[in-house]
């Protein structure tokens, strides 16, 4: 899908496939190269093109449920989300999980029902799917003409047209499109030829206008009406009717709340304020790392969603956790798309950059201009499933091993726990919500490091975070409430528990409320 709006967008002139054939191209977001040897998107991408007079920016995210947490990262940036559906299957478990992060944050939702050019759901089936899990009013825009091999075209209920699709020339070229008044009923029975697909077209358009409540923007933005599409990106039926829909209808880059200190001292008072896009200063957060997008310089690149202010070449930012007076030079902002870059001068609310990291930002930092320190919220940590030590079978490899793992657990591919009180030279607890993610972790300390690695898993099942502090763990520990259960901290040195099954965590935490159990964590806003 993403290709698909890239072609339309202008920013590729042919769309490649995720699952690749020998004569297709590769994707422009899938760039590492597990990614290519799988098929698969294993991490989050930006991109950007410019489209009838906007910018938009694409983070492109990973659909496979074990590399959910970088999507949940991305929405944090996002002022919009779209949420891709497979026409024969509807709802998935990943789908209900990244839902709720789209609900908790009210993100408007748009909604893309993907594949039509194969035997597909009722699209009232798919409605009612969603209304009935997630209690989300849904307005069809597009509603399709058929599935599969009968698949015609979609109409566009807003101007009351019909797009009818001819196969392109070419595989990932522009479909073909023929226009036609939903009232010219003799050309379109006629161009349509299919007398029962013709019929149920008209049925369906006279009673969707009578059953569904109007489109209201207000709800939409709020979260509680879903604008609904469907078409086959594939075949390229209904991609650039949606983008031009989501540009009229989606919004535009928005505010973010913030805390804020009026100095940097420790007992300084912190209130809390929304961050404007209009606001003069320059703010920003981090949402992803990545290292080595060019493996030949061992790089390592922040991005960074501008909140407000606008960004200038050389401009010296404050960081909300390093020390009062602690200035950063951003000497070169860079525009992404995929692993390919270029130079910025300005860039504006709304935009992604990238900047160069020193090795102090993490994913959450807040980056800054101006005498107020600030932070905004904190990018939460979900509770891995998966718990693996890892370890370098090669003392002459260690340096490597260490450096390579050090900058992936910077970019948040993985969790990493330790022993409590553990500085870093204990074994390494990699924590990590499905089986791929290590996998991921050893072909890229191999692929991009040059280093072997070893697993050893543990057998628990999930984390919780002690809110409650160490002292609650050792009350805890000293009242033989933790038996089979494995205390760890995390890279903040806060306490964490690995818990085999849910059952033991629940009753754990209705039995001993001290201990305030999360099942997410996010980092401190200030570290003075």
């Amino acid at each position: 899908m993403t290709e698909k709006l890239l072609l339309y967008g202008g920013a590729i002139q042919q769309a490649g496939a995720v699952r690749q054939k020998a004569e297709q191209r590769s994707t422009a977001s899938d760039f590492m190269e597990m990614e290519k040897e799988r098929g698969i998107s294993i991490s989050s991408t930006v991109m950007n093109f410019d489209y009838n007079n906007l910018r938009i920016n694409i983070l492109d995210t990973p659909g496979h449920q074990d590399f959910s947490e970088d999507t949940y990262r991305a929405l944090a940036a996002a002022d919009n989300a779209v949420m891709l559906l497979d026409g024969a299957k509807g709802l998935e478990p990943q789908t209900r999980k990244l839902f709720e992060v789209c609900r908790m944050r009210k993100l408007p939702l748009f909604t893309f029902v993907n594949k039509l050019d194969r035997p597909a759901m009722s699209p009232y089936e798919i409605m009612d799917q969603i209304q009935e899990e997630f209690e989300l009013e849904t307005y069809p825009i597009l509603w399709p003409i058929g599935d599969g091999d009968r698949f015609k075209g979609v109409l566009d209920r807003i101007e009351k047209v019909v797009h009818l699709y001819k196969k392109p020339s070419a595989r990932g070229k522009k479909a073909e499109v023929v226009q036609i008044s939903l009232e010219d009923t003799e050309a379109l029975e006629d161009m349509i030829d299919d007398s029962e697909l013709f019929e149920k077209l008209i049925e369906d358009a006279e009673l969707l206008d009578e059953l569904l409540e109007p489109l209201d923007m207000n709800r939409v933005l709020s979260a509680d009406q879903s604008p609904l599409f469907f078409g086959s990106a594939m075949t390229n039926f209904g991609v650039q009717l949606f983008l031009d829909k989501f540009c009229d209808l989606g919004t535009k880059p928005m505010g973010r709340q913030a805390t804020l200190k009026a100095d940097a001292s420790k007992t300084a008072d912190k209130t809390e304020g929304m961050i404007a896009p209009e606001h003069e200063e320059f703010t920003g957060f981090i949402f992803k790392t990545q290292a080595n997008l060019d493996p030949k310089h061992r790089d390592r690149l922040a991005y960074v969603r501008i909140v407000s202010g606008v960004y200038e070449k050389g401009m010296k930012v404050s960081h909300n956790r390093s020390k009062s007076g602690k200035k950063y030079n951003l000497a070169q902002a860079q525009a992404l798309f995929g692993s390919d870059r270029s130079s910025v001068e300005l860039a504006y609310p709304g935009d992604v950059i990238g900047i160069n990291n020193p090795g102090n930002f993490a994913i959450g930092d807040t980056l800054h201009t101006g005498n107020v320190n600030l932070a905004f919220p904190g990018i939460p940590s979900f509770s891995p499933e998966k718990f693996s030590y890892i370890r370098s079978p090669n003392p002459s490899e260690y340096k490597s091993f260490r450096k390579g793992i050090d900058q992936l657990l910077d970019e948040g591919a993985i969790q990493a726990l330790r022993q409590r009180n553990d500085d870093g030279g204990g074994p390494l607890l990699l924590a990590a919500v499905g089986q791929l993610q290590f996998e991921v972790v050893q072909a890229r300390l191999k692929n991009e490091y040059g280093v072997e690695s070893l697993m050893e898993p543990l057998g628990y099942s999930l984390a919780r975070w002690v809110d409650g502090g160490w002292d609650a763990v050792d009350k805890a520990d000293a009242d033989g409430k933790l038996f089979g259960i494995m205390t760890v901290q995390d890279r903040w040195k806060r306490p964490v528990l690995l818990f085999r099954n849910d059952w033991k965590a629940a009753a754990l935490s209705e039995e001993e409320k001290y201990l305030e159990l999360k099942p997410w964590s996010e980092p401190p806003s200030f570290d003075n």
